[in-house]
């Protein structure tokens, strides 16, 4: 019966995220019509609406489950905090406002401006916090009262199964019951451990008692064989199989299951998923590039026609840069150095103020009179945008280096930083740049790579903005 609970549970959430959705839609249209054409809710409600619309409404809902669906909101989440729901919840009404936004932008749907946009995700991110805040108080007083309970039955009697053993009975809320151990030996003396039998004996349990899941707490390289055993009695008897143990001692990277070819693999990676959110980075990147690059158009012309009347030579400075997991691409910059700066670079580098393999002085001779305000006020790398937009770079990340930074490069930890896009500006940019040591610059950027998320994008984004402004820094 658990099951088909679940999948009743499951179907109402979906149909209660549609609704919630719809509200929004209405609520962002009546308002923005009515602040707009001052129509009543009467003659709202009198509109008719176009089979167009009605497609449109279709997809948003599609989508908008979609998005639901990949960020876990339609998960068991009894051993969850709110937090950590409310967090999902914001991140996919957020997903997809800006998804919305794009389409919109797109199919040139006039009706979904910046006001509706706003009022659609404040309302249906409000709306989706107090249901599932609401819906777990009443789950939670359900499952204390003993009903809706889920059945464990751990294999394993060691430490890592007690401590198990210990959070689920310290969250009652959750749901969860552990009902004893099975192990063919006791590992641990502590009160609460008891032995249901042996594992030979584990059909017979699973049989006759009431089990919902059974956990898993061997040590995998060792009980490699009688863990394959067991997966395959709760398979043949319709139980959910879950393991604590870790196959691999990972430091940084997150494990986790896909599929190639119909092949199940193992996944483990150290920097951000391929995942919505880094799609969602990159739309942010060709919406806010794309914007930036035109309000930053008459700067960037004024900065060319000084560039050009200043000193003879080009007026962009061309560069080969390491990329996205070493990919190799030409970065724009203003040129603010003489023609033959990159040849006389050999002949300054015993006066490299810079640790590691970056080359940098700070009284740079090769810089041009006009480069030093450019510099200063980092209209050089204003052309970046274009890279942004095309795809070599990121608004946020890793600042790009030079292929001759690269090859001096001597740990491999720090190549890491590589993993991931790099960008316009970074955690190194707004926390003291040249006056950082490379080896903390290096660590930023495995900070930024281990903790990225896209509000940590928008905070790094807005904390730039008074380091250009101030000129901290800069070189």
């Amino acid at each position: 019966m658990s099951y088909y609970r679940r999948k009743i549970l499951v179907s109402l959430l979906k149909l209660s995220d549609m609704a919630i959705m719809l509200i929004g839609l209405f609520l962002s249209a009546w308002y923005t019509t009515s602040y707009a054409y001052h129509i009543s809710l009467v003659d709202f409600f009198s509109i008719r609406m176009k089979l167009s619309n009605l497609i449109g409404l279709l997809i948003m809902l599609f989508v908008w489950q979609l998005i639901c669906q990949h960020l876990g909101l339609y998960n068991s989440r009894r051993l969850q905090s709110f937090f950590q729901e409310w967090k999902d919840i914001v991140k996919a009404t957020s997903l997809a406002t800006a998804i919305f936004i794009f389409g919109a932008h797109i199919f040139n749907i006039v009706a979904f401006t910046s006001l509706f946009a706003s009022i659609f995700w404040v309302s249906t991110t409000m709306l989706a916090i107090c249901f599932r805040t609401v819906l777990r108080h009443f789950l939670k007083k359900v499952r204390v009262g003993d009903k809706n309970l889920r059945f464990m039955l751990v294999v394993g009697s060691n430490e890592r199964a007690y401590e198990f053993a210990e959070m689920i009975k310290e969250n009652r809320e959750s749901g969860y019951r552990v009902i004893g151990f099975v192990d063919n030996e006791m590992h641990m003396t502590k009160p609460g451990i008891s032995l249901l039998g042996r594992l030979g004996d584990l059909p017979h349990i699973i049989s006759q008692l009431v089990v919902d899941e059974v956990v898993i707490a061997l040590p995998v390289k060792s009980q490699y064989d009688k863990i394959q055993m067991i997966i395959e009695i709760a398979e043949e008897q319709g139980v959910t199989v879950r393991c604590l143990s870790h196959l691999f001692n990972t430091k940084v990277s997150v494990l986790s299951t896909t599929s190639l070819g119909g092949f199940p693999v193992l996944e483990m990676t150290s920097r951000p998923r391929e995942d919505l959110k880094l799609f969602a980075k990159r739309g942010l990147d060709i919406i806010a590039g794309s914007a930036l690059f035109v309000v930053t158009f008459p700067v960037m012309l004024a900065a060319a026609v000084a560039v050009k009347l200043s000193s003879p030579g080009p007026v962009f400075f061309v560069q080969s840069r390491v990329g996205y997991n070493k990919r190799i691409f030409n970065l724009y910059k203003f040129r603010t150095m003489v023609p033959d700066a990159e040849r006389m670079q050999f002949g300054l580098e015993s006066t490299n103020e810079m640790d590691g393999p970056v080359f940098k002085i700070k009284d740079d001779p090769r810089i041009t009179g006009i480069g030093k305000w450019l510099r200063r006020a980092s209209v050089d790398e204003l052309p970046q945008l274009y890279n942004v937009i095309k795809g070599d770079m990121s608004l946020v990340g890793p600042r790009p280096l030079p292929v001759r930074d690269y090859r001096g490069f001597r740990k491999d930890w720090q190549r890491r930083r590589f993993s991931i896009r790099p960008g316009l500006t970074c955690l190194w940019q707004v926390n003291g740049r040249n006056k950082t040591s490379f080896e903390d610059w290096m660590k930023l950027d495995m900070q930024y790579i281990d903790n990225w998320s896209l509000s940590g994008d928008m905070k790094i984004l807005f904390q730039t903005i008074p380091v250009v402004l101030n000129g901290r820094g800069a070189s």
